[in-house]
């Protein structure tokens, strides 16, 4: 395909030239017919033909990138996986399909090896049962069952951001009494059985803030799980939750190996588990977080613990607002 334009790195820049052309076009056949004497009434369809072949010449080139990703797209949605977008222009068009190719690309793989990784497991499991080979003891079982449990809980977190993406997840606000909230939460987190100990810390005690009861559960519960993973067994997670003017701070800190400074921008994006420690999350707790603290029009980052370069911090702040 003629792709004239490709050089070119504005897409504003490239549709003044498209009008220019035709304007230019246009002009020089009008002339050319006057010139030569032809008559009028063929020189309008003539010349409103040409402009348009030199607009579909030029034009075509920029939208293509367009149709290959609505082509994708759909081949997406039946499982066809494989389609790659062409991007060989230097606009913004060709920027979208590069990444749009390159999300498409990461997130095939990401997927495959989150869920590769727990399915080979189980699999090795059960194979050595039916062949003899190890013994249905508590220990095995146990084994299977975590596979199983990580399984479903990457199925519940794209489960979750597919309905975010969907934009079908209402907010229902209601004022939290923080104490009794997190003390929950955290009774469910020792539940995992993790060899971690956790600490709860409300200043004041009876500090309460407005949002969505379940979609904070998600948020605390899920900065609680990545927490207890990266600690070391005999480590303590802590939750803080405290004012900050008009707005409410919840802060999550483990006793891990923390996060890079590189890294810090990375780890609330989907999939990315930060260092490639073998802790078997699914990246996509980080990422549901996030999308909790903006739901409330909040924000959340990695912030320096009180020991710098031990431990993770992870911080939400959330505006406080009126119950709905």
């Amino acid at each position: 395909m003629i792709r004239p334009l490709d050089r070119i790195g504005s897409i504003k820049l490239k549709l003044g030239i498209l009008v220019a052309a035709s304007v230019v076009v246009a002009v020089m056949l009008t002339a050319i017919s006057g010139y030569l004497g032809i008559r009028t009434r063929w020189t309008l369809p003539v010349v409103v033909v040409l402009a348009l072949v030199v607009t579909q010449l030029l034009a075509s080139g920029m939208t293509s990138p367009l149709r290959e990703m609505t082509d994708a797209a759909r081949r997406m949605a039946t499982g066809d996986y494989p389609r790659r977008v062409t991007a060989t222009s230097h606009d913004e068009v060709g920027e979208l399909a590069s990444a749009f190719d390159r999300q498409r690309r990461e997130l095939v793989a990401n997927v495959s090896h989150e869920l590769r990784t727990p399915v080979s497991a189980l699999r090795a499991v059960l194979e050595n049962l039916v062949d003899g080979v190890g013994e249905p003891d508590h220990a095995t079982l146990g084994a299977a069952l975590d596979q199983t449990e990580r399984l479903s809980r990457l199925v519940t977190d794209l489960l979750d951001l597919s309905r975010v993406d969907a934009g079908i997840v209402p907010l229902r606000r209601e004022r939290l009494a923080l104490q009794g909230f997190l003390d929950e939460t955290v009774a469910e987190a020792r539940l995992t059985g993790r060899q971690v100990s956790y600490v709860v810390r409300v200043d004041p005690p009876d500090l309460s803030a407005t949002g969505d009861r379940a979609r904070l559960h998600q948020l605390v519960a899920n900065l609680l799980d990545n927490a207890g993973r990266h600690s070391p067994d005999g480590g303590t997670v802590t939750v803080v939750a405290r004012r900050a003017g008009d707005r409410t701070v919840l802060e999550v800190t483990d006793d891990g190996p923390g996060i890079a400074p590189d890294d810090r921008a990375h780890v609330f994006e989907r999939f990315s588990t930060g260092g490639a420690d073998g802790s078997g999350g699914t990246g996509l707790g980080l990422a549901i977080a996030r999308w909790v603290t903006q739901l409330h029009g909040g924000r959340i980052e990695v912030a320096e613990t009180d020991r710098p370069g031990q431990g993770c911090r992870i911080r939400a702040t959330i505006p406080e607002g009126t119950p709905a």
